[in-house]
C-alpha cells in the first residue's frame, strides 16, 4: 500500500524550518498540525483537518504502509514522534530529484517543472503564506490551504511515478535507510557530558578574554582588533577580497598571513588565544545543538543526513547537524552512545584515495605496500631524507604523509610547500627540497603520472566522440562518452 502524505503546519516569523531544526520545530509549544493531505495508491487525496488527525492515522496500516513525501524526513518524523507510527518503507521525491538531477534544486516546486516543462497544471502553489502567523485556521483559509495541500501531494504522488521506473532498487533501499535514521533515532546522546563540556569550553573563553586585557567586541570584529593592532606598532597582514579586489585585514585563523604574523609576535599570544576562543564557537555550538536535538527527542539524536547532497552521490549533513564530521575524539563523537544491549562501531576507509588512485594506475608496488600493513607514509619519508623514518619522527613522517595523499593529484612543489606550511603542524621547506619530494613521488610511483596522461587523452577524445558511440574508450571502472568521462 502506497501513502502519500503532507502535513501543514503552523508556523510563523520565529517558529518555523527557517529558524530552527526540525527537531526543535517540530516539539516547540507553538508546533500544530493544521491537517494532512492524504492520498491511498492512485485513489483521490482527501484532506483532514485538525481534528481529523488523529483518527485517519489510526485507520492506516502502517505495517503494510510505504509512506510517500517530498522531504520525507519532516512529515514521517512527525508521524513516528508524534503520532507513534513507524510505515513499513520510506520513500522521498525530493531525494529522488537529487538522484535523479544532481546538483539541481530539488523543491517540489522546480522538481514538478523538470517532470512536467509543459503541462502549466502541475506547479506547485503559492498559497501556504496566506495562512503564516494564523495559529487557528478559519474556515476560507482552511479550504485554501486544503486545496494547496491537495495539489502537493498530487504532485509529488505524480513525480514519484515519473521517477520510479528507471530510479535503482539499491538507491530507493538507500532512501529510505536514510529516512530511517532520521525519523526512527536510535543514537543516543550523553547530555550530561556534552553540558560539562560546554560549560568548560565557555569557562575556557571568559579566561582567556580575561587574560587577552581586551573587550570581547575589539577580539571578534576584524576592524576594531586591527585598529588595536595598529595602535601597538603591528603591521596588520593583508589580503585581496575576493568580492570587492580591495585589500582587507587577513585576520582569519586558516589565513597563511595571520599564521605566521602570530609566530613574529609570540609576546602577543595571549591576545590571539583570546581571539581565536571569541570567533572559534563551533564545538560549543554544535554541543548545545545536540542537546538541544536530544531533548526534543527523548534523548536520542535523529540522524540528518542528505542524500545526494553532492553531484557525485556524496551525503551531506543537514538540520544544522553533519554527523560525518564529528573531530575524532572529540566530545561530541564520545558523547554519542548505542542504546542498550547494541554496539556502536566506527569505521574509516583508511587511505581510500590513494589505494583507489594506485589501483587504478597499476602502481602494484604501492598498493603492496597497503597489502602487507607497511606504514608508507614511512617509507616513503626515508626515501626522501635517505634515511629510516619510523612514527617517533612525526614531521618527516606528516611530510611524506603529505607527499603520498597529495602528490598523487599533480601536486606540484610550490603547492606541495605551500600546503606543508598552512598545515596545522605548520611545517616549512625550501622551494628545492620540494621540488625534490615532488620528483621523488613521480619517479617512485611513474604509474600515476603516466594515469594522468592516459585519462586526458580519454577526456580530450571524449570530446570528438558522436553522442551514439557508446562506450568508445574504457580504462577499468573510468569510461569515456560523449563529452563526458
Amino acid at each position: 500500500m502506497l501513502v502519500t502524505l503532507d502535513f501543514e503546519t503552523y508556523f510563523d516569523t520565529k517558529v518555523s524550518l527557517t529558524k530552527m531544526t526540525t527537531m526543535e520545530y517540530i516539539k516547540h509549544p507553538m508546533f500544530k498540525v493544521w491537517g494532512v493531505g492524504i492520498k491511498i495508491d492512485d485513489g483521490p487525496t482527501e484532506w483532514f483537518g485538525e481534528d481529523e488527525v488523529e483518527d485517519v492515522i489510526d485507520d492506516i496500516d502502517w505495517e503494510k504502509a510505504h509512506l510517500l513525501c517530498h522531504n520525507t524526513s519532516f512529515d514521517g518524523y512527525i508521524l513516528t514522534q508524534l503520532y507513534d507510527v513507524q510505515p513499513l518503507y520510506y520513500l522521498d521525491t525530493a531525494a529522488m530529484s537529487r538522484g535523479w538531477w544532481p546538483g539541481e534544486p530539488a523543491s517540489l516546486k522546480e522538481a514538478a517543472i523538470r517532470c512536467f516543462p509543459a503541462d502549466e497544471t502541475m506547479r506547485k502553489g503559492e498559497e501556504l503564506v496566506t495562512a503564516k502567523g494564523t495559529y487557528d485556521l478559519p474556515p476560507a483559509i482552511e479550504d485554501v490551504i486544503a486545496d494547496y495541500c491537495i495539489q502537493d501531494v498530487d504532485l509529488t504522488y505524480a513525480i514519484y511515478q515519473q521517477l520510479l521506473p528507471n530510479y535503482p532498487q539499491k538507491e530507493l533501499d538507500l532512501i529510505d535507510l536514510t529516512c530511517r535514521m532520521f525519523c526512527e533515532p536510535r543514537l543516543h546522546v550523553n547530555t550530561d557530558k556534552l553540558e560539562t563540556f560546554v560549560e568548560q569550553v565557555q569557562a575556557e573563553s571568559k579566561e582567556a578574554i580575561d587574560n587577552s586585557g581586551l573587550e570581547r567586541a575589539v577580539l571578534a570584529s576584524n576592524k576594531q582588533f586591527a585598529e588595536w593592532a595598529t595602535e601597538q606598532g603591528l603591521k596588520v597582514p593583508v589580503k585581496k577580497s575576493p568580492t570587492t579586489g580591495k585589500m582587507i585585514p587577513a585576520l582569519g585563523k586558516n589565513d597563511a598571513g595571520f599564521r605566521q604574523w602570530q609566530d613574529q609576535n609570540p609576546e602577543y599570544a595571549h591576545v590571539f588565544t583570546a581571539r581565536e576562543a571569541v570567533k572559534s564557537r563551533l564545538n560549543e555550538t554544535r554541543a548545545q545543538r545536540f542537546i538541544n536535538c536530544a531533548g526534543a527527542c527523548g534523548g536520542k539524536l535523529p540522524s540528518p543526513l542528505r542524500y545526494y547532497a553532492a553531484h557525485t552521490g556524496r551525503f551531506g549533513g543537514t538540520d544544522k547537524i553533519n554527523l560525518q564530521n564529528l573531530p575524532r575524539g572529540s566530545q561530541l563523537r564520545t558523547a554519542l552512545e548505542a542504546p542498550p544491549g547494541h554496539y556502536l562501531y566506527v569505521a574509516d576507509l583508511s587511505q581510500i584515495e590513494a589505494r583507489v588512485l594506485a589501483w587504478l594506475a597499476d602502481q602494484n608496488d604501492l598498493l603492496g605496500y597497503y597489502w602487507s600493513g607497511v606504514d608508507v607514509y614511512c617509507e616513503f619519508a626515508s626515501k626522501v631524507f635517505d634515511r629510516e623514518i619510523t612514527k617517533a619522527d612525526t614531521v618527516e613522517r606528516f611530510i611524506g604523509k603529505t607527499a603520498v595523499l597529495g602528490l598523487g593529484y599533480g601536486m606540484g612543489p610550490e603547492k606541495f610547500q605551500a600546503t606543508l606550511k598552512q598545515s596545522a603542524e605548520r611545517i616549512e621547506i625550501d622551494f628545492d627540497k620540494a621540488l625534490s619530494v615532488v620528483r621523488q613521488y613521480r619517479s617512485d610511483f611513474a604509474y600515476i603520472p603516466k594515469l594522468w596522461v592516459a585519462l586526458e587523452n580519454m577526456l580530450r577524445q571524449s570530446r570528438t566522440m558522436r553522442s551514439d558511440d557508446g562506450f568508445g574508450i574504457s580504462h577499468k571502472c573510468v569510461q569515456a562518452t560523449h563529452n563526458a568521462i
